[in-house]
């Protein structure tokens, strides 16, 4: 449910399209070889992709600049609000890309294979993404870090903490 709601931005089309994922999993459950949840997560993007061409439209995010001057719990609460609201402005395919390779902590590999794209597309998808986050959140801390990162340092350990970029 929450990769659907960070691929869709808004609570009732990810249950739609987790129910709609669940639905076509199903029936299939037996004869799922392998990663019964990779299965599940390719299924979900497929959809969430399918559901944007046809819908062929693209949120609009407001201001999504936080607020600056707070403390705390409430600092981190409403930065975690902005990114979701930029997230929003990011075009579909950039926000599956980010979603997939940062809140799901995927390889570049399996992202592009998720996709149905080459794993190039995945890095200049990431970093036209970043690059657009960073432009509508340049106050958001963590932005530092990413300028360090080399194109080793681009695929994570499985589990580790995922780059900024």
């Amino acid at each position: 449910m929450r990769s659907a709601y960070l691929l869709t931005g808004h609570r009732a089309d990810a249950e739609d399209l987790v129910q709609t994922a669940l639905a076509k999993v199903v029936p299939r459950w037996e004869r799922i070889d392998g990663d019964p949840e990779r299965y599940v997560r390719r299924v979900l993007v497929h959809e969430n992709v399918t559901r944007w061409r046809r819908r062929r439209w693209r949120e609009v995010a407001t201001d999504v600049t936080p607020e600056t001057g707070r403390d705390g719990h409430e600092a981190a609460t409403d930065d975690r609000l902005a990114l979701r609201q930029a997230l929003g402005a990011l075009s579909p395919r950039q926000r599956a890309v980010v979603v997939l390779r940062f809140y799901e902590d995927l390889p570049v590999a399996e992202v592009a294979d998720l996709l149905g794209c080459s794993p190039g597309t995945v890095k200049s998808q990431t970093h036209d993404a970043v690059a657009r986050l960073r432009s509508l959140l340049p106050d958001l801390p963590g932005w530092e870090q990413a300028d360090d990162l080399s194109p080793a340092a681009a695929e994570p350990a499985r589990g580790g903490t995922p780059p900024t970029r």
